[in-house]
């Protein structure tokens, strides 16, 4: 009897340890695995004008977990902007995260995380993301680390852009889930290269 009771036990505990493991993972939307191209049929939807370049591909040299990261790589001039997108309903065809937004329970999740690889650049880093309104919401840090850093956007840091909204935005000021789309913006003025993996939801 006293044994049934310590297999007992140590089953509740060991159910208790992958609950919390799989708590603390998260909810991984998108870890850039698979061909990284660009273009109409591209897998990311990635751009930039007014003299701002970017260049994304995949590295399988630097890279935080499964075989690659994305890369990019940056010219950020004063008065140009870039964007580097992934999700549903852009210009791009197959930008899918692995988890369809409708899909998800958002009330489960209080922020966004992902991995950048840094190089002390100081270099300003927006995360964007568009809400089911298609308004989009900006998240900034600096890159002022060196290798791999965490970066744990909560969804009441995130602010409604001011300087450009998309023609089809609500513009209600209320992040409306669910959120359809993320994306990087390297901020002017800067140049260099960026390394980001594994986006989830916690």
């Amino acid at each position: 009897m006293r044994i049934l009771h310590i297999i007992l036990i140590l089953c509740l505990v060991m159910t208790g340890l992958c609950c919390a493991q799989n708590q603390s993972q998260g909810l991984l939307l998108d870890d850039f695995e698979g061909p990284i191209t660009g273009g109409p049929e591209g897998t990311v939807d990635f751009g930039a004008g007014n003299g701002s370049s970017v260049d994304v591909t995949a590295a399988q040299d630097i890279k935080y977990s499964g075989n690659q990261s994305l890369k990019a790589v940056y010219d950020a001039v004063s008065g140009g902007y870039m964007y580097i997108a992934r999700g549903f309903g852009l210009d791009a065809k197959n930008t899918a995260w692995l988890v369809k937004p409708e899909d998800i329970d958002w009330a489960e999740y209080k922020a966004f995380s992902f991995y950048v690889y840094g190089s002390d650049s100081k270099t300003q880093v927006a995360f964007d993301i568009k809400d089911n309104g298609n308004e989009m919401w900006r998240f900034s840090f600096e890159d002022n680390f060196k290798g791999w850093k965490k970066i744990t956007c909560l969804f009441n840091m995130f602010f409604a852009r001011d300087d450009w909204q998309p023609n089809n935005a609500d513009n209600n000021l209320t992040l409306d889930f669910p959120i359809k789309v993320f994306q990087f913006e390297p901020r002017p003025q800067a140049q260099g290269t960026l390394y980001f993996d594994r986006v989830e939801l916690e």
